[in-house]
């Protein structure tokens, strides 16, 4: 049996190939582009590498162009936390000496001695890695967008509080077009004040708004002419150029997040699962394709339902020492799927009534906060997703919330 380890950078490998005595077979240094992706595969193949017996490797990452060329066929493609590889270098030499060669050596010992504690990449479907890729750049657009919020909004309370006070009422605010049309036609609160009913009728309608235009018009024209505090017109001037320039981010950041959105409301109907993960309250087309991203599609991946509740860290640790036991939260998880669970929790109880009922439960009888209650039935429905995508089966309210005797 042959191991292969390989100590990636940005434009150069290492690669090493140990036996199972552990010897040293071959090392190779290798540059990144096609070139060396084809000396790679050769110096695999070389050491007994073929399509039914493929050699394991072991690399520190699980994405890139290297690691697209490797999971192709059946081999096993091994990402190994760069943290584990440091502390399995430690195993070997306290001299804290290090080089890119040595950490390849390093990559292939590990899967030679404990490849069977450390999981494979998941063998997903394309259309599941693509969908993968475009719900994860929609999750990081609206990270984006709601962080040039902030940063719009702390800047207009320097200078331009009506424009706060005038968009307080949308649902949004700042990331609405109507929001942003408007202080593109008043990046100041003296021009504000100058706007005419007219003008505010005409810059609504320039950002899609389409009823309700009169009366909308009437109070931001009453709130612009209020009387506010200004800072000196040099200033304020200055101010407005600077919001300006950051307005340009966010519209570009909530451009990009609709684009996205469309994107994955086109992919995620297409795969098999879509019906099953929609089935569940709370998971529309946005969520659920979130949920898909990070769980994947290979039904091997997951042993039982309580790894994938680990690993999406709804259900809680135990830690115990001597005498000492405690029960917490997991703090080690993947933090995308934690942070759709939220949302899923939050929107759940609004279209099942064995989740609401659940969710009481948890905070009028356990005495769980709204965080913990919220967890709690994260993990729950986690469960019953797990066993609607190995059977097959949709969300049934009867079964999923049994109604007590």
């Amino acid at each position: 049996m042959i191991y292969c380890g390989i100590d990636w950078a940005e434009r150069t490998h290492d690669v090493a190939l140990v036996d199972d005595a552990g010897t040293l077979v071959a090392k190779r240094h290798i540059t990144d582009d096609a070139v060396g992706y084809k000396l790679l595969l050769e110096l695999l193949a070389e050491h007994g590498d073929t399509e039914e017996n493929p050699i394991p490797v072991a690399i520190e990452t699980s994405r890139g162009l290297l690691v697209a060329v490797l999971r192709t066929g059946k081999r096993k493609v091994y990402a190994i936390n760069p943290l584990a590889a440091a502390r399995y270098r430690d195993r070997h030499s306290v001299s804290r000496k290090k080089s890119d060669p040595g950490d390849a050596l390093v990559l292939a010992n590990i899967l030679r001695t404990d490849m069977h504690a450390h999981r494979p990449l998941p063998d997903d479907s394309d259309l599941g890695r693509a969908i993968a890729v475009l719900a994860r750049a929609q999750q990081d657009a609206l990270w984006n967008r709601q962080q040039l919020a902030n940063q719009l909004r702390s800047l207009l309370r320097e200078y331009y509080p009506a424009a706060l006070d005038a968009f307080a009422t949308w649902t949004n605010g700042l990331c609405r077009p109507e929001a942003r049309e408007l202080l593109k036609t008043a990046p100041t609160p003296t021009r504000a004040a100058r706007l005419t009913r007219s003008q505010l009728q005409a810059a609504l309608k320039r950002a899609g708004r389409q009823r309700g235009l009169a009366a909308e018009a009437d109070r931001l024209r009453d709130v612009f002419h209020a009387e506010w505090a200004h800072q000196p017109p040099l200033i304020e001037d200055a101010l407005g150029k600077q919001m300006l320039a950051l307005l340009m981010q966010l519209d570009a950041a909530c451009a990009a997040a609709d684009q996205l959105a469309q994107a994955v409301e086109e992919a995620f109907p297409q795969h098999p699962d879509a019906d099953i993960l929609t089935s569940f309250p709370g998971l529309g087309i946005q969520l659920a394709a979130r949920i898909l991203a990070e769980i994947g599609d290979d039904r091997t991946r997951f042993a039982d339902a309580r790894g994938l509740k680990a690993y999406a860290g709804s259900s809680p640790i135990t830690r115990a020492s001597g005498k000492k036991t405690s029960i917490t939260r997991r703090w080690v998880k993947n933090d995308r799927l934690n942070h759709a669970g939220y949302l899923w929790a939050f929107a759940a109880p609004n279209g099942s009534p064995g989740a609401k009922a659940h969710y009481r439960r948890r905070r009028d009888e356990h005495g769980d906060w709204n965080a913990a209650a919220r967890r709690n039935l994260f993990n729950r429905m986690l469960g019953q997703l797990y066993h609607c995508l190995q059977k097959h089966e949709l969300f049934d309210e009867r079964t999923a919330f049994p109604t007590a005797a």
